[in-house]
């Protein structure tokens, strides 16, 4: 079971990763395979989600305030409905959709094979690299106002990939905004507002299985949480000021020098590929 000193190293590995396109949960696996540990498993690493986007619902308060506030006028005010605030609303419930099929169609996949060190080093190089394409090949001039119902969905569908451990919500959502032509920051902006529903409600119901069967207890699961909200909230503040004059390459570096001793590992006998799985 998850201890004390593994709940903050955990919560520090969240928090720092969340929201950087190099996948938290691949991170929280690795790292616990690496230290010895007992995979953590899905329910830990949704649940410490929640302290990271409780960073998210913090930082763009304004933001979320301004669409939430709009978007319920809008229901009943026709005026409003053309502003980009209350399409926003709509935009952000039609790219929660595809995460929220799909994640309960592949509930059990998510929670087994999905974890498997194979599968999170190829992941970490193959989207890392595309991302690396997306990156190269983008147009970078677009903004937020540009978005569309059918372009809300393709970021959906892209955000549903970091079902997958290796792919990262944010990795994945911004690769579809880059391939779609906007600016590196509004692409990583709208990532982490569309994420609210979804991170929330998968927070939500894996609360009900911590401290039953193999999930961690209580305890360490909210330290975790908190050391995630407190390290997530600076990182997101850096991620943004970050890309705004950068690329994405050296995340793109990281991801496949990882993914490749990831590999390497596993493929030499030095890891296994379900290492700390619970039984």
């Amino acid at each position: 079971m998850i201890g004390w000193f593994e709940a903050v190293v955990l919560g520090l590995v969240q928090g720092l990763t969340e929201f950087l396109p190099i996948s938290s949960s691949a991170h929280l696996r690795i790292v616990s395979a690496f230290a010895g540990w007992e995979d953590p498993g899905s329910a830990f690493t949704a649940v410490t989600q929640i302290g990271t986007e409780s960073a998210v619902l913090i930082y763009f308060r304004k933001d979320i305030g301004n669409i939430v506030g709009t978007w319920v006028k809008s229901l009943y005010t026709p005026s409003l409905r053309g502003e980009l605030d209350a399409r926003m609303g709509w935009y952000i419930i039609v790219g929660t959709l595809p995460i929220g099929v799909l994640g309960l169609i592949f509930q059990d996949t998510i929670e087994t094979t999905f974890r498997d060190l194979r599968l999170i080093g190829t992941t970490l190089i193959v989207f890392g690299l595309i991302l690396l394409v997306a990156d190269r090949m983008a147009l970078n001039n677009r903004g937020m106002e540009k978005l569309n119902g059918k372009e809300s969905l393709i970021y959906g569908f892209a955000q549903s990939l970091a079902l997958i451990p290796g792919v990262s919500r944010s990795g994945g959502t911004v690769t579809a905004g880059l391939l779609m032509g906007y600016r590196r920051e509004v692409a990583a902006r709208y990532s982490f507002l569309l994420a609210i529903p979804a991170v929330l409600a998968s927070g939500g119901l894996e609360l009900f299985k911590i401290g039953e069967g193999p999930a961690p207890a209580w305890g360490p699961t909210i330290v975790a949480t908190l050391v995630a909200f407190v390290v997530g909230y600076a990182a997101i503040a850096w991620f943004l000021k970050f890309i705004s004059t950068h690329s994405f390459t050296v995340f793109v570096a990281y991801r496949v020098v990882l993914g490749l001793v990831v590999l390497g590992l596993v493929i030499f006998g030095a890891l296994e590929p379900t290492a700390g799985a619970t039984k």
